[in-house]
């Protein structure tokens, strides 16, 4: 491998890492992650714990005798799930303002994140028609529907909490447009003139936007983004895009750089859209193919990530069943406990596999395979699509059950995939038997 190919790829991961866009960005999606985790575990409780066979469900807590009591928690859940997912954009741009700001040298200014928020909201078009049989629509009443607010304003959230703080930030640093008052007015109340003009500019400049895309164009903000995106959403969720993204995500790996954590930024909005869509159409009583995707964040779970990146459970039980090199064995035993949680750093980097022209070859087929043969048992039914994002920790197994909400298959092809990638590694463990342990 040259050395120019390697400090290119060094490079590019460190500028993906560094970047002040897409690290406010995969921050914001981190912190917001205990909420979407709530959410869905708030629609797991719903019908595992409350649904009732008048519902049409048999298989539920809440169907067994003295348990009845449970289904009473149904709109409980369904509320909880309601207020996690279908304010995620709101959420979003709070968040990516605050960081953003951070990043260009605004940390702690509060009133970035408000603003962002405030211009988020006048893009949205708030009237709601209603249109007589044989007359025009009338505009009856204000409000949000929730496609702005949910998932599907998620990209819409990320480019107005970028611009709104970039431009906040611009106009302050400036100076031209600070109000200074007495040393007598008390700090809070002065600090709020400061932040009067950029405030007031940074909203009006979405204002003129939202005005000017209604009546000059009849849509909104919202619209033109769902056009632009909706080609490129189909392509991070496809097959074919979602293994580029798994190959440079195990490329990076193997240059011991964590290449999760580096591509999350991009495809964190995709992922995330895709399983809301999900868990909306599974919290209103859709299964299996009437989800809208496939690939989506569990899926990733399920199928590129359980045991770790690369899938290196499957290295630890080859290792185990037919190495004969002490130092191999040595190290699966103390990765046994980590890998169980899909946390492999002390696999790829006591084995090593960084940089392993051997065990290289199944670190980046494992989860080739596992991805696509997740994909072919979910698109011919075999596998349930899932609806519910599990934590990432889950072990192998359960991790696809509760993501299929109680689906046994779910679990099943889960481990059928993992099983796939012993047999993948087995006969690099077995070449391995052949080389020293300083080779």
């Amino acid at each position: 491998m040259s050395e120019g190919f390697m400090n290119g790829l060094l490079a590019f991961a460190g500028k993906m890492q560094s970047n002040k866009v897409l690290s406010a960005i995969k921050d914001s999606f981190i912190d917001n992650m205990p909420v979407v985790i709530m959410g869905a575990f708030c629609t797991l409780f719903q019908f595992i714990l409350s649904a009732t066979k008048a519902q049409g469900y048999d298989i539920s807590l809440a169907n067994v005798p003295g348990f009845g009591w449970l289904a009473g928690l149904w709109d409980m859940w369904g509320m909880m799930n309601y207020g996690c997912m279908n304010f995620m954009a709101v959420t979003i741009v709070f968040m990516v303002a605050m960081h953003f700001s951070e990043n260009i040298g605004h940390a702690g200014d509060k009133t970035v994140p408000a603003v962002a928020l405030a211009s988020f909201v006048t893009l949205i078009d708030t009237r709601i028609f209603y249109t007589p049989e044989g007359g025009e629509a009338v505009n009856v009443a204000t409000g949000v529907k929730n496609t702005y607010t949910n998932a599907q304003g998620l990209f819409v959230a990320l480019i107005v909490g970028i611009l709104a703080a970039t431009i906040y930030v611009k106009l302050m640093d400036s100076g031209k447009l600070k109000i200074s008052l007495p040393d007598s007015v008390p700090p809070n109340v002065a600090h709020s003139f400061e932040v009067l003009f950029p405030s007031v500019i940074t909203i009006f400049i979405f204002g003129i936007l939202a005005f000017c895309m209604r009546n000059f164009f009849s849509m909104t903000f919202f619209d033109v983004m769902a056009k632009i995106m909706s080609p490129v959403q189909a392509i991070m969720t496809g097959l074919p895009g979602y293994l580029v993204i798994v190959l440079i995500m195990m490329l990076l790996w193997w240059f011991g750089i964590h290449g999760p954590n580096v591509m999350s930024a991009v495809t964190t909005p995709f992922m995330t859209a895709a399983y809301a869509a999900n868990n909306e159409a599974f919290a209103a009583g859709a299964r299996g193919s009437a989800l809208p995707n496939i690939i989506c964040t569990p899926f990733g779970s399920a199928f590129f990530s359980h045991t770790g990146s690369g899938i290196t459970g499957g290295l630890i039980i080859a290792i185990l069943l037919f190495s004969k090199r002490d130092d191999f064995k040595a190290i699966a035993k103390l990765a046994i406990p980590c890998g169980i949680f899909n946390i492999n750093e002390p696999i790829i980097f006591g084995i090593p596999m960084v940089m392993n022209p051997l065990l290289g070859i199944p670190f980046f087929l494992a989860p080739v395979v596992s991805v696509t043969l997740g994909y072919i048992l979910t698109a011919i039914g075999i596998c349930p699509r899932f609806g519910i994002d599990v934590p990432w920790t889950t072990p192998t197994g359960i991790l696809g059950f509760l993501a299929s909400g109680g689906n046994i298959m779910g679990g099943l092809s889960q481990l059928l995939c993992f099983a796939t990638t012993i047999l993948i590694y087995t006969p690099f463990v077995i070449i391995a038997n052949n080389q020293t342990a300083e080779a």
